[in-house]
């Protein structure tokens, strides 16, 4: 009767056991497909606790937050949600010089000059398809962010080509990790890092941004999920990184964000004048 009671009890276990494993994979891909964010260890908050200009009556955002805007479309992928795109754009409102890891399409650079201030600066950097062999893998790098990398440096064409907005905006070529951040140390008060998603990617370009934020300024990056084929080295790496700076995830987005000053410093160390390239 014993063995029966115990071959019983462990056949409860197991039965228990799968049940959870397949409501976790459950929901993460129901999250996945509705463009949500699994769990993590970094705090959520909401958007009008993280800054006033996302404050909210019982009608609804304020006027603050209207922006010019234009969707995402079904012909994107991977790209930030319109709500995320939103958030970046409210953002740049009192932005003055704004620099971004991965132009993509150039819709974050465009929402970024059209509603930033006449004087601001936009500067942008992606890598060329024909640049593809200045792409440097690291050891432990996901292999599916590595490929989603270089499968997206397929654009030498943005959303801001032609338009008024790509007066304000300058536009870099090239490799991240080959990027001299010297002429943006302490001159950036919004950065947004939505480049590779490889593990050495995420870090260097992290390391480049705090030291290019100035005092007060924003840095933010996309794609925080637990744990997507594409983001998982986001998730590692900004959760490791959350050990020592005090970053936040904004709403049910995807974004992470970061505030210089705000509780655990900034790496940057440099100020002064910062001189941006030439445009091409």
């Amino acid at each position: 009767m014993s063995s029966l009671l115990l071959a019983a009890n462990v056949i409860l276990v197991v039965l228990l056991a799968l049940v959870v494993v397949l409501y976790l994979r459950t929901r993460r891909r129901l999250d996945r497909a509705l463009g949500r964010p699994g769990g993590g260890p970094i705090a959520s908050v909401r958007l009008d606790d993280f800054d006033p200009l996302f404050a909210s009556t019982e009608l609804g955002p304020t006027p603050a937050s209207e922006v010019a805007f234009i969707g995402k479309g079904d012909g994107v992928p991977h790209g930030t949600t319109d709500e995320e795109a939103w958030i970046l754009a409210v953002l740049a409102k009192r932005s003055t010089c704004l620099f971004e890891f991965g132009t993509c399409t150039g819709r974050t650079a465009y929402l970024w000059a059209r509603n930033s201030a006449p004087d601001a600066q936009i500067i942008t950097l992606t890598l060329l398809p024909d640049q593809k062999d200045r792409y440097a893998t690291a050891p432990g790098d996901s292999r599916s962010a590595t490929r989603l990398a270089l499968g997206g440096s397929t654009f030498a064409r943005f959303l801001y080509t032609g338009t008024e907005a790509e007066k304000k905006i300058t536009q870099l070529f090239g490799d991240s990790k080959e990027l001299d951040e010297s002429p943006y140390l302490g001159q950036c008060d919004l950065i947004f890092i939505d480049g590779s998603h490889a593990y050495s990617y995420v870090k260097n370009d992290t390391e480049k941004a705090l030291r290019m934020l100035k005092e007060g300024g924003l840095l933010l990056w996309h794609d925080y999920r637990e744990p997507a084929a594409s983001g998982k080295d986001v998730y590692r790496y900004l959760n490791e990184l959350s050990r020592t700076l005090p970053l936040v995830r904004l709403g049910r987005t995807s974004l992470v964000a970061y505030r210089a000053g705000a509780g655990g410093g900034s790496t940057t160390s440099t100020r002064g004048s910062a001189s941006v390239p030439a445009k091409r």
